[in-house]
Parts: structure tokens; C-alpha cells; sequence
């Protein structure tokens, strides 16, 4: 790849995370859409993101588990939600090699929108400074090869950080990294 062309594909990686950030504030700007209380949607003016960096934008070598038993995820509140593994994501960060597994909700594969959609949960350092001590999520979906992008750029905190009405799966001790991700949104902090 040439730099011009290395230079292109930076800038539509950085366009498409940019855009990715608009459109999740504005589904938190939305009184039908967000998980804000009342009393902090009146003061919300955008969420707080680390800046963009590439070097969290990682290709993983995406390894399939197929059969697994399902087992029950524990969430923020009592209820109790199914999923099974689906896979492994082993990559490097900071020079280390770092495994997290990946999962799939019982529920949503039995819709036709979210048949293949896979949850990644994490934990990393930055947990309980600039980032939501119970760990970030991203989303992924089913990939067609053994090799899965993984923008840490996207990574965003669950709905429980703004309002605890909702329940949140757990992040599974297995997905705790032992290194900072200053990447994505960071702890939500209210007024």
C-alpha cells in the first residue's frame, strides 16, 4: 500500500469512527432513545471520548467455538440473560498477546436483525479512572473469514452507567486485559 493510499484508508477509518460517534450521541439527545434521567438529559451536551487514535483500530485472528453450552450471564441487577461463546479474538496490544472471547445472546440470534450479531464485553486499567470501573462494550457481527477488525475506537459503556433501570451483563473474568485501552467513551461523569 502506498502512502497516499495508507493515508486515504486512515481518513476513512477516522471518518467512519467520527460518524459512529454523532450518531450514538444523538440517540442519547433523544428523549425516545436515550438512557439518560431526566435530570441529566437537561445538562448532556455529547459524551466524553478519548481522541481518536488508529493505533486501537486492530486486525484479530478470529478463532470459532462451535458448541458450546450456554450459560447464564450475570448482569447489574438480578436478571439473569443466556449466551454461549462463539469465539475467540487473539490479537496484540502494546506489543502483548492478548485472547478475549466472544459471545452470542440467546435471545437476539432468534431475530432476524441480530442473527449474527456478537457482544465483547471488556474490562482493561483504565477501569474506575477514565473509564467505567465494571468495563466497556463493542459489537460485532459474524464475520465471513478467520480475521475480525476490533475498533476499540467504538468502544462504549453500558446503559446501567446512565441509569440503573437497566441491566447490564458482566463483563466475564476472562475478558479482563491487563493493559490501558485510552480508546472510545469514557466514564460518564454527572453534573
Amino acid at each position: 500500500m502506498s502512502v497516499s493510499e495508507a493515508k486515504q484508508s486512515d481518513s476513512f477509518k477516522i471518518s467512519e469512527i467520527e460518524s459512529y460517534r454523532d450518531s450514538l450521541d444523538q440517540v442519547f439527545q433523544n428523549r425516545e432513545t436515550s438512557p439518560l434521567k431526566e435530570v441529566d438529559f437537561e445538562q448532556f451536551t455529547g459524551l466524553d471520548y478519548f481522541p481518536i487514535n488508529l493505533n486501537y483500530y486492530i486486525k484479530a485472528k478470529f478463532v470459532r467455538t462451535p458448541n458450546q453450552p450456554a450459560f447464564e450471564m450475570p448482569t447489574t441487577t438480578s436478571e439473569v440473560k443466556t449466551y454461549e461463546k462463539y469465539g475467540e479474538l487473539h490479537f496484540s496490544i502494546y506489543g502483548r498477546p492478548v485472547s478475549l472471547d466472544v459471545f452470542q445472546s440467546h435471545e437476539l440470534r432468534e431475530t432476524m436483525k441480530y442473527k449474527n450479531y456478537l457482544f465483547l464485553p471488556f474490562r482493561d486499567e483504565t477501569n474506575g479512572e477514565e473509564t467505567y470501573g465494571g468495563g466497556r462494550y463493542l459489537e460485532m457481527w459474524i464475520p465471513n473469514s478467520d480475521s475480525v477488525i476490533i475498533d476499540f475506537n467504538k468502544a462504549y459503556n453500558p446503559y446501567c452507567v446512565y441509569n440503573t433501570t437497566y441491566s447490564c451483563p458482566l463483563v466475564p473474568k476472562q475478558n479482563r486485559m491487563d493493559v490501558p485501552v485510552y480508546a472510545g467513551v469514557k466514564d460518564f461523569k454527572q453534573e
